[in-house]
């Protein structure tokens, strides 16, 4: 029925491509890109929630940090520009104010501070001396300036440039959320994914050998990667850098499929019905493998990290939408432009001797299962090495603009990360005086502690002794209350204090043991501990544990598939060793290296996955026909592995050499993903191509004929009836060719005429 219908109606098949391509194209431009750093934390967490509440009394602590050139420098700024700039960037809709060491000594100075002690109090904090010393400007972001960081990140510098200070430094988070969102937008990307395609449209003619036939399989491809954003376009997801390498994973799911079905109609062209045949070959495979994959990604699902959980299903509808255009459209392709046939010399995996490697491999089982065992097993054993990190300025390029800026603030200003205090004096009558007397001590345990840079609270803007007489005091409060910011660091009533703790060391390590440190020194104490910087440390733990825990998950059910599918217990478990190769190896060297895992290497193992299970079952259905016919597992997994092994290769080689087309994007996130799945797709033949059937010949009997080592190991002679030599061919048809036979002729004289019809291995 497909294959009439296919002959009828190809070209309105792929006209309907044609037309609807403009459309899926102007939808999936539209996405919108998110790379903010809250989407990264854990949504149900206590941390976040007690996050959340710190924001809703105290405002975001999002701000971003200029660097004027400080007072002994040659480029000095005065005060008077300091002030003017100041006043321009708290005239920009996405700041709520913005504070200068000068404005704040001038707050100190009339609570009665004197302005030296003012000065030595912002030194480290808005202000450094000596000739490389700068003039902190911290500018808060308001409602409007969180809802559109790049813009308001450009809207800064645009200020500057008019002050003619564009070599000021920027940092902060909505800094580094603005260069994320450049670095991993697909418009930064697109000249990467070219690349990619370009990669992909070589290797694809240098395996088909017909450019029709390439150039509509890389247009469907493209089609398919339009559609799958499209599709996320109406669900209202917003992109990140990790989806990011979506359109990708598409690519790599679409070009499978369709090397695999090429790969079966060139070999059924001998045939009468040779796209019949190789539909037939080829849905069981794909479909199984489509949905194990798609398990696989989904189970991400149960992650607490939103991008994590957009990635699994995102993943999850790029290989359904892989599966319905490689079996959908391909066969159009096929019949408008059907490739050249296989040669015998093609269709047999060989040696430069001509002896079948398939069957090298397979008569080697026990040696070959021995080693790769043992390899994946000693290289595995660093899989518990691993470590993750997740830290916003470890994705930006070393060199780029952002990264050396904030780098240049953090060693000759202050930390752009903070760990926030809140003082909670409870329900309890308290004097104010009291009040800022208590948080004095709190503060001053915290800067006793190593690794604290400096502290910021109501506190620091009093003078040391407050005046004795209480009209005087009565008369500093009201004053206090005049100026701006006092809401910063107190809500609910005074009940609330807050103290901000910026650090010396802002790398992950470094802020993690200050943390416990912190916890420990204030333990007792009516403090309570938040800000991003706990959360990016509980984030980490959360997407490591969470994607070992959907990958054992996926693992389980994807084995209960295989099992079924394949109706064999032992089949189904020892098919599945296999797939765990990818990620043994490649996880076991990073492990062994010492090497950080980010969030986007993590994620490469779902496609890792994907990609071995994919090469399975595809090994796997040839495999249990051909045990139906022949009663050697040895022979069975040898022609298996000469029918399936080719398209499994190339396939591989197509999409790792594009995936390696991505290592050329300054975004780290997306080279390293890029690099990382190319390992993958590689180290996934050793267990397709070499692992698995190995395995499966391991309890089969040998005959003499098999053990061999000549080309009739691949390849037997009979004798006609004439006494002429002719090569005997391995049987491979579907059951849709076996079922019609056996219709048109009965059961015994269906079998003769399906052999007259097989296909040569």
């Amino acid at each position: 029925m497909l294959p009439d219908f296919f002959r009828r109606h190809s070209r309105l098949v792929l006209g309907f491509l044609v037309l609807t391509f403009p459309f899926l194209f102007v939808t999936a431009e539209s996405l919108t890109s998110n790379n903010d750093i809250e989407t990264w934390l854990p949504g149900e967490a206590p941390e976040r929630q007690i996050y959340d509440g710190f924001k809703e009394r105290f405002g975001a602590e999002e701000l971003i940090l200029v660097g004027l050139p400080g007072e002994e420098s040659d480029s000095a700024v005065d005060e008077q520009l300091v002030e003017a700039v100041c006043e321009r960037i708290e005239a920009l809709p996405g700041v709520r104010v913005c504070w200068s060491p000068y404005r704040l000594m001038s707050i100190m100075e009339d609570l009665g501070v004197d302005r030296d002690e003012a000065r030595d109090r912002l030194e480290g904090l808005s202000a450094t001396r000596g000739p490389d010393g700068l003039i902190g400007i911290a500018a808060l972001l308001s409602s409007d300036g969180l809802a559109d960081r790049v813009g308001t990140v450009n809207a800064v510098r645009a200020e500057l440039a008019y002050c003619q200070l564009e070599d000021s430094r920027l940092a902060g988070a909505p800094v580094i959320v603005s260069e994320l969102d450049r670095l991993g937008s697909r418009e930064n990307n697109k000249q990467f994914f070219l690349v990619t395609l370009a990669v992909c449209l070589v290797l694809l003619y240098w395996t088909l050998r017909d450019w029709k036939l390439t150039g509509g399989i890389l247009g469907l491809t493209i089609w398919s990667i339009n559609l799958t954003l499209a599709v996320l376009s109406w669900s209202g997801t917003e992109m990140n850098f990790i989806l990011g390498a979506l359109p990708v994973m598409v690519m790599v799911f679409t070009l499978a499929i369709s090397v695999h079905l090429v790969h079966y109609y060139r070999h059924a062209m001998h045939g009468p019905d040779p796209l019949g045949t190789a539909l037939g070959l080829a849905w069981k495979p794909c479909c199984l493998a489509t949905l194990t994959t798609s398990i696989g990604l989904a189970s991400l699902r149960v992650s607490d990290i939103g991008p994590v959980r957009q990635f699994g299903m995102a993943g999850a509808l790029g290989a359904i939408v892989a599966l319905v255009a490689g079996l959908g459209f391909v066969p159009a392709l096929l019949t408008l432009f059907p490739p050249q046939p296989l040669g015998s010399a093609v269709s047999r995996l060989r040696s430069p001797r001509g002896t079948s490697l398939a069957a090298r491999i397979v008569r080697n089982s026990r040696l070959l299962t021995a080693a790769t065992l043992v390899l994946i097993v000693i290289v595995g054993m660093g899989v518990p090495r691993l470590q993750t990190r997740i830290d916003p300025i470890d994705f930006l390029p070393a060199t780029g603009r952002v990264r050396q800026d904030s780098r240049q603030i953090e060693q000759n200003l202050t930390s752009a990360t903070t760990l926030e205090a809140v003082v909670d004096f409870g329900t309890q009558p308290m004097a104010f005086v009291d009040k800022l007397e208590k948080v004095r001590h709190i503060e001053e345990q915290i800067r006793g502690t190593d690794g604290v840079r400096h502290t910021m609270s109501l506190a620091q803007l009093f003078p040391q002794e407050m005046p004795d007489d209480p009209l005087e005091t009565l008369s500093l409060l009201k004053r206090a209350r005049g100026h701006r910011g006092g809401s910063d660091y107190i809500a609910d009533g005074e009940r609330l204090w807050r103290i901000s703790v910026r650090l010396t060391d802002g790398s992950v390590e470094g802020r993690q043991r200050l943390h416990d440190e912190l916890v420990l020194a204030t333990s007792g104490m009516p403090v309570e501990w938040t800000g991003i910087s706990p959360l990016l440390d509980h984030a980490q733990g959360e997407i490591f544990s969470g994607f070992w825990e959907s990958f054992l998950a996926a693992f389980v059910i994807i084995t209960a598939v295989m099992v079924v599918s394949l109706r064999s217990l032992t089949t189904g478990v020892v098919a599945m060793v296999p797939n765990l190769t990818p990620i043994l190896l490649v996880f076991g060297v990073l492990g062994w290296a010492g090497w950080y895992v980010d969030i986007g290497m993590m994620m490469s193992g779902s496609i890792a996955l994907g990609i071995a299970v994919d090469g399975t079952f595809h090994f796997l259905v040839r495999y249990r026909q051909q045990r139906k016919d022949q009663v050697s597992s040895f022979k069975s997994s040898r022609d298996a592995l000469e029918l399936t092994g080719p398209p499994i290769l190339q396939a591989a080689i197509v999409a790792a050499a594009g995936m390696l087309a991505l290592s050329l994007s300054p975004f780290l996130p997306t080279m390293r993903f890029g690099l990382l799945t190319a390992a993958m797709l590689m180290t996934a033949l050793l267990g397709d191509l070499v692992l698995l059937p190995s395995l499966l010949a391991l309890p089969g009997s040998r005959r003499k004929d098999d053990e061999d080592g000549s080309d009739e190991t691949s390849r037997r002679r009979t004798r006609t009836p004439h006494g002429e030599q002719r090569p005997h061919f391995s049987v491979i048809e579907s059951d849709a060719d076996k079922s019609a036979s056996t219709r048109k002729s009965g059961r015994s004289r269906g079998r003769g005429r399906s052999r007259q019809q097989s296909i040569p291995a």
